[in-house]
């Protein structure tokens, strides 16, 4: 279930938006823009010369997203930011692999973003697939098989297996973040970064929180 932000003043739209914001803030500003997306109150939808001008002269965003490649879930939309204010990272079952891992890493190490949030979805193909145990060759197999031990711990559980699996799935990513990536592990142990997991839903647009760090 989604709730509007808990913050009683809007906070102000930087122009740079990495610099000086604090995982509170970034989580924020996150959970406001996705209010504005479930009331059809976009903000971010035209990019101006200047905007692309300002662009050009470097990048401040203020919060990272590991998101499956679905097209029907694009972070920028879901959460109402507009270009430059996300770094995003979309692999099919947001899974973790070493580039994922670097490109976070580079966010949080080299931008100062001090927000990462793992987004799985409901119906996620990659999901299904893993379910389905057939054997998939080349490297869409490789990469199913990074989800199947999700799997194997949702089939122990009560209620739907897909859902299941799918919120087993952004645990696991969240969990192998924290364990393979040094870097992130240090800050979040700092209180400097925040790590969320979540799954959004794509007939109603709601952001089920699974698992936050930091």
């Amino acid at each position: 279930m989604h709730h509007p932000a808990p913050w009683d003043q809007p906070c102000e739209r930087l122009d740079q938006p990495g610099q000086g914001l604090n995982r509170e803030q970034a989580f924020r500003r996150i959970l406001d823009g996705h209010w504005r997306y479930l009331q059809n109150e976009r903000q971010q939808i035209h990019v101006t010369h200047e905007d692309r001008q300002r662009h050009a002269e470097g990048q401040f965003p203020f919060a990272a997203i590991l998101g499956c490649a679905d097209s029907r879930v694009s972070p920028e939309v879901i959460f109402d930011q507009g270009q430059g204010d996300l770094f995003v990272v979309r692999v099919a079952g947001n899974v973790l692999g070493e580039f994922e891992q670097a490109s976070l890493e580079y966010a949080v190490q080299n931008l100062g973003v001090r927000l990462v949030l793992v987004m799985g979805h409901e119906q996620c193909g990659a999901v299904k697939a893993a379910i389905g145990g057939t054997v998939i060759p080349g490297v869409l197999g490789q990469l199913i098989n990074e989800i199947r031990p999700a799997v194997e711990q949702a089939q122990g559980q009560d209620g739907d297996l897909l859902n299941n699996a799918i919120r087993s799935n952004v645990c696991h990513t969240v969990d192998m973040l924290l364990e393979r990536s040094a870097a992130i592990r240090d800050l979040v142990a700092a209180g400097e970064v925040r790590v969320i997991g979540l799954v959004y839903d794509l007939a109603s647009g709601d952001l089920q929180f699974q698992r936050t760090v930091g």
